[in-house]
């Protein structure tokens, strides 16, 4: 006999502050065993998902889209249990051109907050605002470029696995 009434039962994250969407929506597929489009799917919105992890944001995602994502829009409950106006805070500004490769971080702020910031990715932006230090855009150590923030799993390099935070003993100013 099969249950034909069972709703998902999905582990919340809550979003770090100024995290990029595309590292919130990995630790949030990890945390529940999902792939992209199985994210995409259980929110109605389709492969939208995968495109916004590799920060493709054209077309931009639209207040229906994230509303399917956040707690407001689900047919059973919820996906992501974040509101859409935060999910929306993900994004760049619309105004904003993004650098899609290489992807760039900052190891002093990820090391007191782990997790990718979306300004990192801005064209304008080539040095930490904070930290006045160089972002990097591949591991000092090894020189592999750095996997989208949907894939830092560990918070370290995926070929060497030099944690992010002790890159920036290696970061110029």
């Amino acid at each position: 006999m099969a249950a034909t009434n069972i709703e998902p039962w999905l582990f919340l994250i809550k979003p770090y502050e100024g995290e990029s969407l595309s590292h919130f929506l990995g630790r949030f597929r990890r945390a529940n065993h999902l792939s992209a489009s199985g994210l995409g799917s259980l929110a109605g919105i389709g492969a939208v998902v995968a495109r916004w992890e590799r920060f493709h944001f054209n077309p931009r995602p639209s207040q229906q889209e994230l509303e399917a994502m956040s707690a407001t829009g689900f047919a059973y409950a919820s996906v992501v249990e974040v509101d859409a106006n935060r999910l929306a805070q993900m994004l760049p500004p619309a105004e904003v051109g993004m650098q899609y490769e290489p992807i760039r971080l900052c190891g002093a702020c990820y090391g007191e907050n782990p997790c990718h910031r979306i300004e990192w990715q801005y064209k304008s932006v080539w040095k930490c605002d904070r930290h006045q230090l160089k972002l990097l855009a591949k591991c000092p150590n090894c020189e592999a470029p750095f996997k989208m923030p949907a894939l830092w799993e560990d918070g370290c390099c995926h070929r060497c696995r030099m944690l992010f935070a002790e890159m920036a003993k290696q970061q110029k100013s």
